[in-house]
């Protein structure tokens, strides 16, 4: 009788502690990073553009926060992803600094982190990440995602047919993690082949498109960028269909979600640029138990680096040393607050040969260029598109505006200057201005800190042109073209410092 009255005892202790364990764990939120492949801060409705339509971007923003000054570390899709993953600078994830290349295997990703501490994860969609072998003595690296899908399905090549499904069919008795990726809105476009009025209404009609003062307003043009604007439109699509799985399920206010690009839409002056064009990204934050002031906006600077830490803060683990973001709770709390001040981006070799560096402190934009000699005329599959090809006619028949010109401009300045709330395109150059002199000084010595604190170089044998500049066809096949990416002669995967912040 004592045994039975004991086991009994021990039986519903056991319940409690395991009732609140479980308690526990139902309160870790869940997180969602959607993110689209190749699309501008600017071509979403709840950013201002009347003509993309993004309803479940703009709903979640509107019950979220805005984020008005989110930036890139890099506009070119693997680096830029990689970097997101690992919280660090491009040049600090090793040969990941360029496109197409691997993080150094010693760098934690954070859904590494998450699984290890109970999470269920998945990627689905495209993945554009990889790591490095180990060398002799190093470890591979743990699992980070309990499932990895390309993301498509007959009728649907853009990453998303599978959403839906995996939200469905997650375990129930673990918070998730999903790194939604979409291939959604690279080239070539697929998306106009694939419509389906009954799910994403009708197409984007060309003469309701914005063309920004860079590309010609032509036909071909407007036909470009309404094929394109189906491609945002489809991302949102699928983005409304997970959220109303998670609504449906109880699930969504208890869901930190994050929308954001990898870089610029694939157009001259965008995708590779460090101008806003190109490294400014849209960010969407949603999470009703853990925003305080929802339908909010802030001017904040954010870096994609700071979601790596922000995520975990929120999961409640936490963050790799090697990490050199800061987390955004406090804006969750305070739309106010100011976790950093400083932001730092990187053009690296992306089909062709670059090193700029740039750095945004308030409403200034200062870039530095190490190959002015080239012109930054946008990545391979943007030489070829139609935008392109019509600015190369405007050139040959010396039409060009001087916001177009600047596409071909060679040589290039090695310093440029923009006060991006007067100039939101960066048109006008204030470099050298003697009333801006201060202005310059001060982001030219941060920018040389966090490029020495942080091992950055220019190691001068870096990779060389693969493609051509003028036609974007291949000129190098193989890896005879690679060289060695900034911060590898400086060991740069080995640093952690932050640089200012």
């Amino acid at each position: 009788m004592r045994n039975t009255l004991f086991l009994s005892v021990m039986l519903t202790v056991v319940a409690v502690i395991s009732g609140g364990v479980q308690a526990a764990e139902s309160q870790r939120p869940n997180v969602i990073v959607f993110i689209a492949d190749d699309v501008s801060w600017n071509d979403y409705g709840c950013y201002g553009n009347k003509a993309a339509r993004t309803p479940n971007i703009d709903r979640l923003a509107a019950g979220g926060i805005r984020f008005d000054a989110a930036y890139l570390t890099a506009s070119s899709c693997s680096p830029s992803r990689s970097s997101i993953i690992t919280g660090r600078y491009p040049h600090n994830n090793g040969k990941a600094a360029e496109l197409h290349q691997p993080i150094s295997v010693n760098l934690p990703w954070f859904p590494e982190l998450l699984r290890q501490d109970g999470y269920y994860t998945a990627l689905s969609g495209k993945n554009h990440m990889s790591t490095t072998k180990p060398k002799a003595g190093q470890q591979p690296r743990p699992k980070a995602f309990d499932l990895i899908d390309g993301g498509r399905a007959k009728g649907n090549s853009g990453g998303h047919a599978n959403w839906v499904k995996i939200t469905e069919e997650r375990p129930q008795d673990q918070p998730f993690f999903f790194w939604f990726a979409a291939y959604d809105a690279h080239r070539a476009w697929d998306a106009d082949g694939q419509w389906d009025e009954l799910r994403y209404g009708p197409k984007h009609r060309p003469e309701d498109v914005v063309v920004p003062p860079f590309l010609s307003d032509d036909p071909d043009t407007r036909e470009d960028l309404a094929s394109y604007y189906n491609e945002v439109t489809r991302f949102d699509h699928y983005i409304g269909e997970v959220t109303a799985t998670l609504r449906k399920q109880g699930a969504l206010d208890n869901t930190l979600i994050f929308v954001l690009a990898d870089n610029g839409r694939p157009f001259p002056r965008a995708k590779t640029r460090l101008h806003d064009s190109g490294m400014k990204t849209a960010l969407v934050a949603h999470w009703p138990n853990g925003i305080k002031q929802p339908g909010s906006t802030t001017d904040s600077i954010v870096s994609v680096i700071d979601l790596a830490p922000t995520i975990l803060s929120a999961a409640g683990v936490s963050a790799a040393e090697s990490m050199q973001g800061v987390s955004l709770a406090p804006i969750f709390k305070d739309v106010s607050a100011e976790p950093r001040r400083i932001a730092f981006s990187e053009h690296n070799w992306h089909d062709y040969e670059a090193l700029g560096r740039s750095v945004r402190k308030g409403n200034f934009l200062l870039v530095r260029n190490w190959r002015p000699e080239q012109p930054w005329q946008g990545p391979a599959d943007s030489v070829r598109s139609p935008s392109h090809m019509r600015l190369q006619k405007l050139r040959d028949s010396q039409e060009l505006s001087a916001a177009q010109a600047d596409v071909f401009l060679a040589p290039r300045p090695e310093v440029e200057l923009y006060r991006v709330d007067q100039d939101p395109h960066q048109l006008k150059n204030l470099a050298g201005m003697p009333e801006l002199a201060d202005v310059q000084k001060d982001l030219s010595m941060l920018l040389d800190k966090w490029r020495d604190e942080t091992g950055d170089s220019d190691p001068g044998n870096i990779s060389r042109d693969s493609f051509d500049r003028e036609t974007g066809d291949r000129i190098v096949k193989g890896e005879g073209y690679r060289g060695t990416t900034p911060g590898e002669d400086r060991n740069a995967d080995q640093i952690n410092a932050p640089g200012p912040r």
